[in-house]
């Protein structure tokens, strides 16, 4: 699903309608949404009903995630449109969900075509692997998840403390990539996360250990205990990206597109010290895990265990999060 924001000249000979138009666009290309909400709702006052003044309120409130009024003025757009919009059924769809109105989520899917399961309630499907980014408005952390529904995802890495995400939660995305992700079999696409909406009972964990080889640690990662949702070895697999790699946009610079590219530093020589996030429904289900793991092969240390979850951070106004750069 691609959004285009309609900016055709669709004003009155009005002169005061003409600089309200161009102040409420403005805000909204500026990030300025609460001005632009504002502005959009003295437009729909003041102007001929359209469905673009709707649909532009309801694109604001979604980035917003005013999920009642973005379903409320989408809805309002499309009983106003002369054809079928995709993007504004996209949207309502997205605001639909989020509220848990799962009739009207159906309704606006199958306007735009897509084969979804008969029944009623929470869509649940395999609509395949997909990399989110959480706190597209922050550091953007991006993680894969599965999706299970056209807008929701279940993460299935283990986030940073900080992001406020947790492994298994239940996330919201937006309808449209903003960049893709590298896997062994190809890309996949990356999705913002706009909001969690269902908390996963996953606590994160930080292990700081002292593995003598790959191989222990690989025993590691594979164990499996009650309580032990997954073991992440974030020593290997933590890769930072540059806002640039993170949207897959080329570097002019090979040498530079190199040093960012997951797998491009070389790492012959074994690290012992390794840090680990584990998503675990407890303290003990952790102790217990890395106590079996250095009891069963010598040279093996657990050094600390830590939870320092943090609350994620929300959006700032005056801040353009949701643009995709490799469409400008």
């Amino acid at each position: 699903m691609t959004e285009n924001l309609d900016l055709t000249d669709r004003r009155t000979d009005s002169d005061p309608l003409e600089a309200l138009y161009d102040r409420a666009y403005a805000a909204f290309n500026d990030g300025e949404l609460q001005l632009a909400s504002t502005l959009f709702a003295e437009l729909i006052e003041a102007s001929p009903p359209g469905s673009h003044l709707h649909y532009m309120r309801g694109l604001t409130h979604k980035y917003l995630r005013d999920w009642p009024t973005s379903l409320q003025h989408n809805l309002q757009a499309q009983q106003l449109e002369d054809e079928f919009n995709e993007a504004s059924a996209w949207n309502a769809g997205i605001a639909a969900t989020a509220l848990g109105d799962w009739s009207e989520a159906r309704r606006q899917w199958a306007r735009c075509g897509i084969n979804i399961p008969e029944g009623e309630g929470p869509i649940e499907r395999d609509f395949g692997l997909v990399s989110v980014r959480l706190n597209p408005w922050g550091k953007g952390e991006t993680v894969f998840a599965r999706r299970i529904d056209v807008v929701r995802a279940r993460l299935l890495n283990v986030p940073l403390p900080e992001s406020g995400h947790r492994l298994f939660d239940i996330v919201l995305h937006d309808g449209a990539p903003t960049g893709e992700r590298r896997t062994r079999d190809g890309t996949v696409p990356v999705f913002n996360v706009l909001q969690t909406l269902q908390a996963s009972d996953h606590r994160t964990y930080t292990a700081f250990v002292r593995s003598p080889s790959a191989e222990a640690m690989a025993e590691l990662l594979d164990t499996e205990l009650p309580g032990i949702g997954y073991v992440e070895d974030w020593t290997a697999s933590m890769v930072t990206l540059c806002l640039r790699c993170s949207y897959g946009i080329p570097h002019a610079d090979a040498t530079a597109k190199a040093a960012h590219e997951p797998g491009a530093a070389s790492n012959d020589d074994w690290k012992i010290e390794r840090n680990l996030g584990i998503g675990a429904q407890g303290k003990a289900a952790v102790e217990r895990l890395l106590a079996n793991w250095v009891a069963a092969g010598p040279d093996r240390h657990v050094d600390g265990i830590e939870s320092r979850e943090q609350p994620g951070s929300v959006p700032e106004d005056g801040y353009v999060w949701w643009d995709d750069p490799t469409e400008s």
